[in-house]
């Protein structure tokens, strides 16, 4: 019996595979996630990430992460602190959100793994292209609520899954590091567990603010 890694229900119902990678599909809370005997361990995933080329002075890159930092960087009062969470090798989301006044440090499990700063906590914390690749969603969003203060936000941005997509089809799913997706239902449930507001001020961000 497969269970939902986020909400906890079960049985979850089959996805359609991908690549030979198993899924399932939660009715409860809306996620879908790559069954744990298909995850890639930390070494394959420290593979494939070394390939991506995230160019903290490349325009382009800037640009993209831009849709998370402008929503995000309007909600917050100038001098606030915040986590950049999976920062990846290059980050430039640091660089960024401190050149709008707002100095932010860098953790990463696998290039930035600074355990000390999972002992302090935010006024915010900007989570671009990290929550599909939480193997435990339930524990990463707990850890993420402990870390922020009241009243801090949290800015993540994932692609979301649309219902009328065939999920085999999609080229988000095809990455296999990738092993939880998204709905904007799946968001809903999330801040109603930890309590927090939601707004989607754009498709495939969402800014969480902790009660």
């Amino acid at each position: 019996m497969t269970a939902c890694p986020l909400c906890g229900a079960a049985p979850c119902a089959p996805e359609a595979p991908v690549q030979g990678r198993r899924y399932a599909v939660c009715g409860d809370c809306g996620l879908t996630f790559m069954l744990p005997g298909d995850r890639p361990s930390a070494e394959a995933e420290r593979a494939l990430y070394d390939l991506h080329r995230n160019d903290p002075d490349d325009a382009g890159y800037r640009t993209f992460l831009d849709r998370l930092v402008q929503p995000l960087a309007a909600r917050l009062r100038p001098g606030m602190h915040g986590l950049d969470y999976g920062a990846g090798p290059g980050p430039a989301l640091p660089a960024m959100l401190a050149s709008r006044g707002f100095p932010t440090v860098a953790y990463d499990p696998l290039y930035a793994a600074d355990a000390g700063l999972l002992q302090r906590r935010y006024d915010f914390i900007a989570c671009s292209e990290t929550a599909e690749h939480f193997h435990d969603p339930a524990a990463e969003f707990a850890r993420l609520d402990d870390l922020l203060r009241p009243g801090g936000w949290l800015g993540l941005m994932t692609q979301w899954r649309l219902p009328e997509r065939p999920f085999a089809a999609w080229g988000y799913a095809r990455d296999p590091t990738h092993v939880c997706f998204y709905q904007q239902r799946t968001l809903q449930w999330i801040a109603r567990r930890h309590h927090w507001q939601l707004e989607c001020p754009a498709p495939h961000i969402a800014l969480f603010r902790k009660s």
